[in-house]
């Protein structure tokens, strides 16, 4: 009993141990002289990453970039955001917190733009940062996941020759995480709330396509962590089993946990005995792949 007790507290342990110990986080804008395709000059126009480094001494060089989710009309910053990259620096994890866009102000490609560029502005920024290049992933919760699991399947090697040094970083993740992610917008299963605000009215069916993420995935798309409810009733399951299938069949490495029970949007799920056992599987997947270890 008392070693079940452990593992249910053990993220709000390490919560408390890396709000103790990690440095400030800081805020910095994607693109300080203002952002492609801005439609004004607010907060909401300017896309920026909050950065959480853990402490010196305990990093391991490996850098996650975090995507809260919110339909793509909203960013649930706290518990998607904010308290995952305080788990994070307690394994020595640096975290990025992503601001990107949000509709129905601003539609596709804005908000793929936002999160390559935050990719791109880390990868180039990597020693600053205390991470290794190789050793950045992205983290999506809901349709954070859907613009997550898009970053996994569309990416390039970057512009050797633009003069910007951020645009020559490649923005192909190294490894995905997928919390009960928005996946498929071609399928039964679509989340309509995130198509509806991605995409706007009557969206293209190609472009549908071209954005279902279990459609586009190759050999080349990144090892991929699942977690889901099966009793969600927001973003059903399927979606992250479509995903699980497609890397799968690509010969991608993935794992994948399905909950018996649990709603949406359960962040760190601090308060559910069962939920609270993911990050643990996930810290347990992160060392098996030599995420964890000090450098």
């Amino acid at each position: 009993m008392a070693t079940q007790n452990y593992w249910r507290l053990a993220p709000f342990l390490f919560l408390l141990a890396a709000l103790a110990g990690a440095q400030e986080p800081a805020t910095v804008l994607l693109w300080p002289n203002g952002a492609p395709g801005a439609l004004g000059n607010d907060d909401s126009d300017q896309p920026a990453l909050t950065i959480f480094l853990p402490v010196k001494n305990q990093a391991n060089g490996t850098g996650v970039i975090v995507c809260p989710g919110g339909s793509y009309t909203a960013l649930a910053s706290n518990h998607e955001g904010r308290q995952v990259a305080n788990w994070l620096n307690s394994l020595g994890i640096a975290a990025f917190v992503l601001k990107y866009r949000l509709g129905p102000r601003y539609h596709h490609p804005v908000e793929v733009g936002d999160a390559q560029r935050a990719i791109r502005l880390v990868r180039a920024h990597a020693t600053e940062y205390g991470i290794a290049p190789d050793h950045l992933g992205v983290m999506g919760f809901s349709a954070g996941g859907h613009l997550a699991a898009t970053m996994g399947t569309h990416f390039d090697n970057g512009s050797a020759t633009d003069p910007d040094p951020i645009q020559r970083a490649g923005s192909r993740p190294d490894f995905l995480v997928l919390g009960y992610p928005v996946i498929s917008f071609t399928t039964p299963f679509t989340h309509q709330g995130s198509l509806h605000n991605l995409l706007g009215d009557n969206p293209d069916p190609k472009l549908m396509q071209s954005l279902s993420a279990e459609l586009q995935v190759t050999a080349q798309t990144p090892p991929t962590f699942l977690f889901h409810t099966t009793e969600d009733k927001t973003v059903p399951v399927e979606n992250s089993v479509l995903f699980y299938l497609a890397l799968r069949k690509a010969g991608v490495a993935a794992e994948m946990h399905i909950f018996e029970r649990g709603p949406h949007g359960v962040g760190l799920a601090l308060r559910d005995p069962a939920l609270a056992m993911w990050p643990q599987l996930l810290a347990n997947w992160f060392r098996g792949r030599g995420l964890l270890v000090a450098r």
